[in-house]
């Protein structure tokens, strides 16, 4: 394609932008949209192989239109299901052995057949040279990460399900729900710029500001008609019972039926930030536990989790998000734990609804490696014997589902079998990471804080 030649919708070619190191680069990037202002040609670019939030409309200088690629059909990658480990044997084919605790203080017999085998501890070399191995991790592109100390990718995907609040095939996505329609949003005190498409009435669309009433989460088309609004709001928090409060954090639990208006502004406001979720207008088979922050002139959100009410998978969280404004600062992690506080309080374990955005992988992992590695340093041996602790126990003590337990493990590079014994090593690396990142969790959940007497959904004729 000759450099001048008209650039059309799905095309490919390198484009000019400025990186996370304010240095020029050029990379490639398939054109979704293309507008005439004034005479003026803008192109809505969708750079390959980064996250969808750095989307933007660009000008044909910033096109390197001397290696244009036409429009192509992508083929499509069959999704491998289930989690890592699930060989016969593995730990999640026999949750109920005792596994052996080695710290860096433990010595080490030798193995022999007769006796129960085990791994060395790692030294800090040793640990960082396995770290290092092709594809334990990646390095992340997306922006405003509540953890940077976690690999965002997983390599254990499952098959999403076709009911709740996921897509069940993104092909499906038309070009208009690929692209940002929201400029701007103002949110109290907050200017947020929307990262995804999300379903506002189209009318608002073509605003340079999307006003919200930061309580009740109305929408209006401009800053007169908020201040109208809020002679006439009279809410301070959001609607629903106030079931947790320490400090200035508290949450309220919101039922999607009994607040149907606020539950869907506030699943319209998530789907500005959530990529992998859709959005469904049908709130009633859903509980929304929002977060907030109190001050002298009210309660404000700074993020929320929404869960099914009856969850045949065992799922605690369907959409969990950190509004942007609070990220990096812990509230992400705070979401997580008061998540599986509500399912200790149930007597059962959950897990958060797949697929995990980016951001939501990030705080999971992080959340489940250092709680299980608080579980297993808080273990003390007994009889001059190492400590012995099973996947079952682990789970029934955190809440956190056996396949979870199981993957984080292997994700630390934990556990180990050597003939016939399962084995975790904790290296000093490990420990030494681990109480540095405990050092910096200042914001925890309070479980004597926590007022919340669950409901038998099964048993109620109506949600």
């Amino acid at each position: 394609m000759a450099e001048g030649m008209d650039v059309s919708e799905g095309c490919r070619l390198p484009v000019l932008r400025r990186n996370q190191d304010n240095e020029d680069e050029w990379p490639l990037a398939e054109i979704l949209s293309v507008k005439d202002i004034s005479g003026r040609k803008l192109f809505y670019v969708h750079y390959i192989d980064f996250n969808k939030r750095l989307d933007e409309w660009v000008t044909q200088e910033r096109l390197d239109l001397k290696r244009v690629q036409g429009p192509r059909k992508e083929a499509k990658t069959p999704t491998k299901n289930g989690l890592p480990g699930s060989r016969p044997g593995s730990p999640d084919r026999d949750t109920k052995r005792k596994l052996e605790v080695v710290s860096p203080a433990t010595p080490v017999p030798a193995a022999t057949e007769t006796s129960p085998a085990s791994v060395f501890p790692q030294n800090g070399s040793a640990r960082r040279a396995a770290a290092a191995q092709p594809g334990r991790k990646r390095k992340s592109t997306c922006l405003g990460t509540d953890e940077d100390s976690q690999d965002s990718s997983d390599g254990a995907p499952q098959a999403p399900r076709m009911t709740g609040s996921l897509v069940s095939d993104r092909s499906h996505d038309d070009i208009v729900t690929r692209m940002k329609n929201i400029e701007c949003i103002e949110l109290g005190r907050h200017r947020l710029k929307p990262w995804y498409f999300s379903p506002y009435p189209q009318e608002l669309t073509a605003l340079p500001v999307l006003y919200l009433c930061e309580f009740c989460l109305k929408y209006g088309h401009s800053l007169r008609c908020l201040q109208r609004h809020l002679t006439k709001c009279d809410l301070r928090h959001p609607p629903g019972n106030e079931i947790y409060r320490k400090g200035t954090i508290s949450f309220f639990e919101i039922d999607g039926r009994k607040n149907k208006s606020y539950s869907q502004n506030l699943c319209l406001l998530a789907k500005c930030f959530l990529d992998h979720k859709t959005l469904y207008y049908d709130t009633d088979p859903f509980l929304f536990y929002v977060m907030t922050e109190y001050d002298c002139k009210g309660f404000h959100i700074v993020g929320y989790f929404s869960k099914e009410k009856e969850s045949t998978e065992d799922y605690n969280v369907a959409c969990i998000l950190t509004l942007p404004p609070y990220q990096r600062r812990g509230y992400g992690k705070l979401l997580i734990e008061f998540s599986y506080e509500l399912s200790k309080v149930e007597g059962k374990t959950g897990t958060p609804e797949k697929p995990l955005s980016d951001l939501g992988l990030l705080s999971y992992r992080s959340y489940w490696s250092q709680t299980i590695l608080e579980i297993l340093m808080g273990l003390k041996a007994e009889g001059g014997e190492r400590p012995q602790i099973t996947i079952n126990e682990i789970s029934e003590i955190t809440s956190i589902k056996k396949e979870d337990v199981i993957s984080t493990l292997q994700y630390l590079n934990l556990i180990n079998y050597y003939k016939g014994q399962y084995i975790l090593t904790l290296s000093e690396d490990i420990v030494e990471g681990h109480e540095r990142a405990m050092l910096k969790r200042v914001l925890r959940i309070d479980a004597k804080c926590l007022h919340f007497t669950p409901k038998d959904w099964s048993k109620r004729g109506k949600w």
